[in-house]
């Protein structure tokens, strides 16, 4: 197995778990928080992230190591590949960097960023709904359009194995 095939692979893989995490933001966890009192639903998520936040170490060489093992697939493939499976790896690509990581950094871990801010036990009711308001819609729109798009990096990162074997 070629060293290409090894990060083809991983590629694969890691796309496969970022689009299960989340995607059970999208389907579990979000509808699961979505069912409890403002401050009780900021509390959680502050706990949830925290632990993201934290560096949690599988959880970090999962996401980080999918967008670096695509783009090493990238770059060693390059010279490797048929025209057709290029512009898939370069589509799975640009589809990881722009539409799963860049919302993440441009959206959700900002509205993240906030609501770790949040002194949740000192605010009021309509100070706790005006922040999750502000949150929550935002958040839960932008994560189901990583879901989407990660879900279409991974199926094109299997065809393209598929097609190489």
């Amino acid at each position: 197995m070629s060293l290409f095939e090894c990060a083809l692979i991983a590629a694969t893989v890691l796309s496969g778990l970022v689009t299960g995490l989340v995607f059970t933001f999208a389907v579990v966890v979000m509808p699961g928080l979505a069912r409890l009192a403002d401050g009780d639903f900021l509390r959680a998520f502050q706990v949830i992230d925290g632990v993201i936040q934290d560096n949690q170490p599988l959880f970090m060489v999962v996401w980080l190591g999918s967008v670096v093992a695509v783009l090493v697939s990238l770059a060693l493939g390059w010279g490797l590949l048929a025209a057709d499976d290029r512009t898939l790896l370069i589509i799975a690509a640009t589809l990881s960097t722009l539409g799963v990581q860049g919302p993440t950094a441009t959206v959700n871990i900002p509205l993240n960023n906030t609501v770790q801010k949040l002194a949740i036990a000192d605010m009021d009711t309509t100070s706790l709904r005006a922040a999750r308001s502000a949150f929550e819609p935002r958040w839960n729109r932008w994560n189901v359009i990583r879901t989407l798009v990660a879900c279409a990096v991974t199926v094109v990162l299997a065809v393209l194995l598929l097609r190489l074997s």
